[in-house]
């Protein structure tokens, strides 16, 4: 019952953004109405972490090296797809609804092992606690990429799923906006920006941050935002997760129409037929964008059998949480040898960010 008297709040103030005229005189108005619907839907997202969704919630173990959410409309083919380039076994059938829990698979490729979960079809208004899309979309938000499953005879599906996970604050291959705030005891709002800003004034910058009740403090802008990457800056909960789009039952449409219709990139597959699904292995494993880690014992040779595979961008400090919880505990200092050093060897400490094929030793106390 709470979170639908928020559902509703959060509905009125969408009509009165729909029925606002937008221009310059009214930019304030709805930047304020915007930053109160972001923290209704916080509490939302906090709701539906607490059970508030109207069920239990599923019940996933992250495995592997990485995560993959399938979202998509129901029956649009993600357990076929599912069962086709992993080893799960997904109960299928040609009506909508079929799957009502989550299945995970395991795709094993390039030494990687990518955990994918086949999750229940999404419907418009998710967000707002239809069927059981806020619990699936806290699963999205738990992921490493989201795989969009679209229709091929119905591509309109994407602008109403992403607004569902924007709903629930993902953001999809979007980056954080470059935006800096700091809270201060006194001395007022100083804003400043390093660039332009063509898509909100000052004026609506400082409505929103007293609606956040912050009445001093320093904010530098470095990206030309919008209302809503600023308060997505502000709530400080979003989840900036890689996407790839695939487009199942290729082979009932019309691709030259669908091109016309459908702008963005996407891997056309027939799931039921198989066409195509080597499209989608390699679009995931080159989107989490991998790299290979060797492990070295001190005056030992390297093994350079198996290695660690693991995110761009991980840490010293990473590779010691894989290989073992009081690795971090115990640490000293790392040697490493690779691209991410300056010289074979180097000792660096627990942030040091790695490179593909870097060969590490890590040194305790």
């Amino acid at each position: 019952m709470y979170a639908m008297g928020i559902s509703e709040k959060i509905r009125d103030f969408e009509e009165e953004i729909k029925k606002t005229q937008k221009n310059k005189a009214t930019e304030y108005h709805i930047g304020l109405l915007k930053a109160k619907i972001a923290k209704l839907r916080r509490e939302l997202i906090g709701s539906s972490k607490k059970g508030g969704a109207g069920g239990p919630t599923f019940d996933v173990k992250k495995s592997g090296d990485a995560t993959v959410a399938i979202i998509g409309f129901p029956s649009v083919g993600k357990s076929t797809l599912l069962g086709k380039i992993t080893n799960a076994e997904s109960k299928t059938a040609a009506y909508a609804f079929t799957t009502l829990t989550c299945i995970p698979g395991m795709l094993y490729y390039k030494g990687a092992k990518i955990q994918i979960l086949d999750l229940p079809g999404i419907i418009e208004g998710a967000k707002d606690g239809r069927g059981r899309g806020r619990e699936v979309i806290a699963v999205a938000r738990s992921s490493d990429l989201v795989m969009i499953m679209l229709d091929a005879q119905h591509p309109e599906h994407y602008e109403i799923l992403v607004r569902e996970l924007g709903g629930m604050g993902i953001r999809l291959n979007q980056r954080p906006p470059d935006v800096v705030i700091k809270r201060t005891i006194s001395g007022g709002l100083v804003v400043n920006h390093t660039v332009k800003l063509t898509k909100i004034d000052l004026r609506t910058v400082h409505s929103i941050l007293h609606e956040y009740g912050i009445h001093s403090g320093d904010v530098v802008i470095r990206d030309d935002v919008d209302v809503d990457q600023f308060i997505d800056v502000l709530e400080g909960n979003r989840m900036y997760l890689p996407a790839v789009i695939v487009m199942n039952k290729i082979d009932l449409a019309d691709e030259k129409a669908l091109k016309k219709r459908f702008h963005h990139p996407y891997i056309p597959v027939s799931a039921e037929k198989g066409k195509n699904l080597e499209g989608v292995i390699d679009a995931l494993h080159s989107t989490l964008h991998f790299i290979r880690i060797y492990t070295k014992r001190r005056h030992e040779e390297a093994d350079l059998e198996e290695p660690l595979i693991v995110k761009h961008g991980i840490t010293v400090e990473g590779v010691c949480n894989q290989l073992h919880r009081d690795l971090a505990k115990n640490f000293k200092y790392s040697l490493v040898w690779g691209r991410s050093v300056k010289h074979p060897a180097q000792r660096v400490g627990l942030n040091h960010v790695l490179a593909d094929g870097d060969i590490v030793t890590i040194v305790g106390k």
